[in-house]
């Protein structure tokens, strides 16, 4: 698989984590780079199913490019939101609709340590992503 120049920073930055405690916390730092999403925004329509917490989902694609919105009142989500959007961020969208997102985090060591109805919940967000993506 080709990485983005993105995709290659967070295999990076993963490798230097030693342990699943050592990413936890990694997760949960960049969970705090995701933006606040005005409550007003958070109505059941964009609610994800199939997720463990509450995730909020907007997209579209502008000028050819994907825009997300994404939101999550769990911490260890919105980390995991942090990581998918920048695995996504500069795709083309050729290239959003093929990219496996949900191979990549398992090669970064995430899936496995996630339960199964959060992993569920993870696949979701990416599903959703890939079928914003084919609606251009």
């Amino acid at each position: 698989m080709s990485l983005s120049i993105n995709q290659q920073q967070l295999v990076e930055q993963f490798s230097l984590l030693k342990s699943w405690e050592d990413k936890y916390r990694f997760i949960l730092r960049l969970g705090k780079s995701v933006p606040a999403m005005d409550d007003v925004l958070k109505v059941d329509d964009v609610l994800l199913n199939g997720c463990e917490s509450n995730v909020w989902f907007y997209g579209e694609v502008v000028d050819d490019r994907l825009q997300l919105n994404i939101y999550s009142d769990a911490k260890i989500v919105r980390g995991l939101i942090a990581i998918i959007c920048e695995s996504f961020q500069g795709l083309a969208l050729d290239k959003v609709v093929t990219f496996d997102c949900a191979q990549f985090l398992e090669e970064l060591g995430l899936l496995s340590h996630l339960s199964p109805s959060r992993g569920n919940g993870i696949r979701a967000i990416i599903e959703q992503i890939a079928k914003v993506a084919q609606t251009r």
